[in-house]
């Protein structure tokens, strides 16, 4: 089968689940097609069945927002027809699912299927908020097939949306790649020379994720032993988290790390996975 997967490509997890089902469907014989305005950050190895589309944005004068959903739709299209796909795979409801259904829209004499897999806030944000809802809406009806990665985003999609045919399926994890912290590759000296427990957070630092709350929680650990806390990724909360760990004394305590690639063996090293977001669509 030829599938066209279309994803945000940066570091957060739809990208990730997207690029890495890309990934294993291309080991199984299938030609994949990613589409998207940057490479997926987790194309990082040569596969002779896996192709690569930039999404270019023509500057114009009267465009101050080029229309990325107008564009990402002509690609689509375009590679729908010379590679013959039979199916768009989008992760994320706006604007993907809409840019799908109009790539479909102009594909004559063959009908290229959608599968929308929805992640998070493009229901429970960006689906909910007025101005978008309809045509959210719109896009998870017009899709052949939906998918979402847990049973409270299905049940709040059945009832908001109105779809009742949305299948579950939730994120996976390699387990070749995430081990256990003794069989983890993870330099533990390195993060806490003194062998002090290891408290890891991993998101795009935005304020769903309430890091300050996670550095808070880190003081009341502090409190009863010596520990480290270590932040993997970036977005717009970090400087906010630096400038507090910097008032409060706590930077010989915490490390961030930024973007980082080598997750896996980064999580292998903590002790404690920190997560409390203030809402998580992946939760049962």
């Amino acid at each position: 089968m030829k599938i066209g997967i279309t994803c945000y490509p940066t570091y957060g997890g739809s990208g990730v689940v997207a690029t890495e089902l890309g990934k294993e469907l291309a080991d199984r014989g299938h030609e994949i097609h990613f589409v998207s305005y940057a490479l997926p950050i987790r194309l990082d190895k040569f596969n002779e069945r896996i192709f690569f589309h930039e999404v270019n944005m023509m500057p114009y004068p009267l465009f101050e927002y080029p229309p990325y959903d107008l564009a990402l739709a002509a690609k689509m299209f375009e590679i729908a027809n010379y590679a013959g796909l039979d199916l768009f795979h989008v992760h994320y409801a706006l604007p993907h699912a809409i840019s799908a259904y109009l790539a479909k829209s102009m594909v004559e004499n063959r009908d290229v299927k959608i599968i929308t897999t929805l992640h998070g806030t493009d229901i429970t944000m960006v689906g909910l908020d007025r101005s978008y809802f309809p045509i959210t809406k719109f896009g998870i009806k017009k899709s052949d097939g939906v998918t979402a990665v847990s049973k409270y985003l299905q049940t709040l999609t059945q009832t908001q949306v109105g779809r009742q045919d949305v299948e579950v399926i939730p994120n996976f994890v390699d387990t070749e790649l995430f081990k256990k912290p003794e069989e983890s590759k993870c330099s533990r000296h390195v993060i806490a020379p003194g062998g002090e427990p290891i408290l890891l957070h991993a998101s795009n630092f935005r304020p769903v994720k309430r890091i300050i709350n996670i550095i808070e929680i880190f003081e009341r650990v502090l409190k009863k032993m010596e520990a480290r806390l270590v932040f993997v990724g970036d977005g717009p909360e970090r400087s906010v988290a630096e400038r507090y760990c910097r008032d409060n004394k706590l930077t010989e305590k915490v490390l961030f790390l930024g973007r980082q690639d080598n997750l896996p063996d980064l999580m292998g090293c903590a002790d404690v996975f920190l997560l409390p977001s203030e809402l998580e669509s992946s939760k049962p």
